[in-house]
């Protein structure tokens, strides 16, 4: 076999070299171990395109590399330069390369060493012929030296592979000038296709000298030229932008590096990073990939110093230099990536540094692009700034306001941290605030603002926007300010001193931060319109004003009385003259036909009528019936009411009632006397009967107070001369007699008038009360009995301190002078009153009539003869009665008298000390009215009588009917 590389002289001189010493040959086995265990281990298809490229490079051709796997064998087939005897040489020496010209990837060629992790017989054939490895072959010569015995079983043999080439005649494939073939060991079958799989198309930009690689069916290719270079991966494609930068190294960093390394003067750093952005980590390829981690979001080559693991980028000097050049270049590629937003995903982040070098390259890079003028505009990051990503939408409105502001989408939410890195000021809506307060702009620029702020959640700062009004001023802040609905006649109300938002700028924002929907009916009650119409009259009454108010007026649709003080409103009256609004009826109405003459109200012009119709003008004022006044927190008379002073004393000051409402009815004080039953018909008509209805709070005396109007009207001779107060109502029976009947049909009307209602209702107030006393001494007069036995008791529960009456009622057709009466507080003396008419009651109705009491003038000496003296507990029958009195038989004695009578008048009954007198001859009727004396129980008298009176044989059933009672 023809051996055109002398293979055999190589193999001769190492086995002589091995003979003549053992530890040449495990200087050279650990070699090779170690750079197929350490640095080279997982860079098999990474080295073998590296081979490629610097082949094709050498040869001055575009590479080409095509990888197949099949049998069992990787087969790597490559353009360019084919192997040479320095090449073979080199294989063969595991630390001398023959890549001296400066122009290949590679540096010492010992990346071969990768093989082994998959193969014990690699070869590579070429077109100038071959060589050939083989595990078995050298571990055969290697068992031919007696003085490498003991080595080689100490290594259980494992030797050196690649220190003995031998010769391949078998040539590369048509088209290629060389093709490494590797059969592998079985476990590697898998290994190798995984690592086919996952073949990193992006290893053509770290391997210029390389343009196509064919993985089996697999295509990737490399087009385009710097700074936009393009890939093919079976035909998707990636763009990449790319930035190279080069040159030869300072000689004095040189200086400690290795002879092979001080050949190579020049570096050579590229940048790439892809259209799409790169995702997950990256590592430093140097110029094959390492374990060096980067963090940022782009693909460096360069030749960085590697340690012996060459996992690692060496710390140095060299490396110090490096990546200062590296930062160089980075900045270039920022500042080339384009003008949009999405460059910032370059910017390093602080504190996600990956290692040193990593940290080295950032800190470089952020120190570098936070100086330069390279954010839009061409200004550097400390003269730029960016809205919060909510405010992103303001951005294009605020362009010319905010010097330095980037545009969209340099605000947004991904932004941020770029942004923050480099230290680009981040505006807030407190400082959007600040720029726009006092600028000059179009209402739908303000619009369009309130838009783009909408979704900011800092209320607190958003406050103080300024707001555009209609009639061309600037306020600050929307809290107050009026804007306006749609249809809202906003160039009618020019006369109106109001903050009217302008409706080109109203937006929902300025109603979240305080701004009032301008309905007409919210615009009227603005307190600058209220102050404007309360000094209109005094001013003059303007013309314009009038017509805005009542162009509102009508659009709001309101009903009288809902704006009270819209009667302060100066209308045209029909004599020519200006009065308010409140002080005018409409023509034809109902309250001008009832008013008296003398009346102070004027007639509100026709042609006002005409103009703005009945409904409006009464809206604000004009009477077509009686005014309603409702006013909260009364405790003064400021209401300009009849008699209102006289009320409240009465209420708040006699009655002690806190009125947190005054609902009254105006004006009745000018209704013509004659007048007055078309005046109550109106009274009870709708709102107004609403008003009569009302009444103030229950006193804490528990009694109901009436409203004012209920008040004046009760005093005052409204119903046909007469006055409410002393007449009863259809249902009060009880006061039939006392009172006449009030005249109408309609009941409940009358009992709002404030007509009598029931003694509740007379003995309601003072002056009912001293009124009810002297009917009652009126003989005129008559008096329900029923009414009669309470009436007194109750007066004397209202009055204190009253002149006694000089006549007294005791029966209810009859009245007796004062001197004739005695109040009857104990019913046994009734028999001893002689001529002295008793009226019922108590010690507080003798104070309120000044009458003696009958238990005083009652008095005199028990006599008649005794039949006999019992306990009440022995009086036959006094168990039931004592039960339906509620109770045990009393602890007293019963006497009893053959004719009883006392100071010499025959009595049925008398109580004295523990003893109770009852006469014989009355039987159970005197027992039982004594026992129920007793027992403190009067008003059940007749139940013991009952009892007493029953047959012994019927008790037991009233005993038990008693008990199921």
């Amino acid at each position: 076999m023809a051996d055109p590389f002398d293979t055999a002289g190589i193999r001769a001189r190492v086995l002589h070299a091995w003979a003549a010493s053992p530890e040449r040959f495990r200087e050279d086995a650990n070699a090779e171990e170690d750079l197929a265990l350490g640095g080279y281990r997982d860079r098999l298809l990474v080295e073998l395109a590296q081979n490629a490229a610097d082949a094709a490079v050498a040869a001055g051709v575009p590479g080409h590399l095509r990888l197949q796997l099949a049998d069992g064998c990787l087969r790597a087939a490559n353009t360019g330069a084919p192997l040479d005897a320095a090449g073979a040489a080199a294989l063969a020496s595991l630390r001398a390369s023959a890549k001296r010209d400066g122009q290949t990837v590679g540096r010492f060629g010992v990346g071969f060493a990768a093989v082994l992790a998959v193969t014990d017989s690699p070869e590579i054939a070429s077109a100038d012929g071959g060589v050939r490895f083989s595990a078995a072959e050298t571990r055969r010569d290697v068992a031919a030296l007696p003085s490498l015995t003991a080595e080689a079983a100490r290594r259980g043999g494992a030797v050196p592979v690649l220190r003995l080439p031998r010769p391949v005649d078998d040539p590369p494939p048509d088209g290629f000038a060389s093709e490494v073939r590797l059969p592998l060991r079985p476990e590697a079958v898998q290994v190798v296709q995984a690592a086919l799989a996952a073949l990193d198309a992006a290893i053509l930009l770290a391997l210029p000298g390389l343009s196509r690689i064919e993985v089996g069916e697999r295509v990737i290719e490399r087009s385009g030229a710097d700074p936009e270079v393009v890939i093919s991966d079976d035909g998707a494609l990636t763009s990449w932008h790319v930035v190279r930068a080069g040159g030869l190294l300072p000689p004095e960093l040189l200086a400690d590096r290795p002879v092979e390394e001080r050949e190579h003067p020049g570096y050579a750093l590229l940048w790439a990073v892809p259209d799409s952005g790169l995702t997950g980590p990256q590592v430093l390829h140097a110029p094959t990939p390492s374990d060096e981690p980067l963090s940022l979001p782009a693909r460096l080559v360069g030749p960085f110093p590697l340690g012996p693991d060459r996992r690692h980028v060496a710390p140095g000097p060299l490396t110090d230099w490096l990546v200062q050049r590296a930062a160089d270049a980075y900045v270039d590629l920022v500042r080339e990536a384009g003008p949009g937003a999405e460059v910032l995903r370059l910017v390093p982040q602080p504190g996600l540094a990956a290692a040193a070098l990593d940290a080295a390259l950032c800190t470089a890079v952020l120190s570098r692009l936070r100086a330069l003028p390279w954010l839009p505009g061409e200004l550097a990051p400390p003269a730029a700034c960016a809205l919060e990503p909510a405010l992103e939408a303001a951005v294009p409105l605020l362009s010319d306001v905010i010097p330095g502001l980037l545009p969209v989408p340099w605000s947004g939410r991904a932004a941020q941290r770029p942004l923050h890195a480099l230290g680009v000021r981040r505006l807030g809506a407190a400082d959007v605030v600040d720029a726009v307060s006092g600028i000059v702009r179009p209402p739908a620029w303000w619009h369009d603002l309130y838009a783009a702020l909408a979704d900011d959640p800092d209320r607190e700062a958003l406050a103080s926007l300024p707001v555009p009004l209609a009639d061309g001023r600037l306020v600050t802040g929307p809290r107050g300010v009026l804007l306006p609905a749609p249809g809202l006649a906003v160039a009618a109300l020019a006369a109106l001193d109001v903050r009217l938002g302008h409706p080109d700028a109203v937006h929902p924002l300025l109603e979240r931060l305080g701004g009032l929907p301008a309905s007409p009916l919210v615009v009227l009650s603005d307190e600058r319109v209220r102050a404007q119409v309360e000094q209109a009259y005094e001013d003059g009454g303007a013309v314009p004003l009038v017509e805005a108010v009542l162009a509102l007026v009508s659009a709001a649709e309101i009903g009288p009385g809902r704006l009270p003080w819209l009667a302060d409103l100066p209308l045209l009256a029909e004599d020519g003259q200006t009065y308010p609004a409140g002080e005018l009826l409409l023509p034809g109405g109902a309250l001008a036909a009832v008013m008296a003459d003398d009346s102070p109200f004027a007639v509100v012009a026709t042609a006002l009528v005409q103009r703005w119709a009945a409904p409006v003008l009464e809206a604000v004022g004009v009477l077509a019936t009686f005014a309603a006044l409702r006013a909260p927190d009364v405790d003064t008379a400021e209401h300009d009411l009849d008699d209102e002073q006289a009320y409240l004393d009465e209420v708040l000051i006699e009655q002690g009632t806190v009125l947190e409402e005054l609902a009254a009815v105006r004006d009745l004080e000018f209704v013509d006397p004659a007048r007055w039953a078309a005046a109550l018909d109106l009274l009870a008509a709708g709102p107004l009967r609403s008003v009569l209805v009302t009444d103030a709070l229950v006193n804490p005396g528990g009694r109901q107070v009436p409203s004012y109007t209920r008040w004046w009207l009760a005093r005052h001779p409204v119903l046909d001369g007469r006055r409410p107060r002393d007449l009863r109502a259809a249902g009060a029976g009880e006061l039939a007699g006392l009172y006449e009947p009030a005249p109408g049909s309609d009941d409940t009307l009358l009992r709002l008038l404030g007509c009598r209602t029931g003694l509740d209702d007379v003995l309601s107030d003072i002056d009912g009360a001293l009124d009810l006393l002297d009917r009652l001494g009126d003989p005129r007069h008559r008096c329900p009995a029923t009414t009669l036995r309470v009436a007194y008791r109750r007066l004397a529960e209202v009055l204190d301190d009253v002149e006694p009456p000089d006549r007294v009622r005791v029966a209810p057709d009859r009245v007796v002078s004062a001197a004739e009466a005695v109040v009857l507080d104990v019913p046994y003396a009734l028999p001893l009153l002689g001529s002295m008419h008793p009226v019922p009651g108590g010690g507080a109705v003798a104070d309120l009539l000044d009458l003696p009491l009958a238990s005083e003038l009652a008095v005199g000496e028990v006599g008649g003869g005794v039949v006999g003296q019992q306990s009440w507990a022995d009086v036959d029958g006094v168990d039931l009665a004592a039960a339906r009195l509620g109770g045990e038989p009393p602890a007293a004695e019963v006497r009893t008298h053959h004719t009883l009578t006392v100071s010499g008048v025959a009595v049925r009954w008398w109580p004295e000390g523990s003893i109770d007198h009852v006469d014989a001859a009355s039987g159970p009727a005197a027992l039982g009215r004594a026992l129920a004396w007793r027992m403190g129980r009067w008003d059940l008298r007749a139940a013991a009588v009952e009892a007493l009176a029953a047959p012994a044989e019927a008790r037991p059933g009233l005993a038990a009917e008693d008990a199921g009672n």
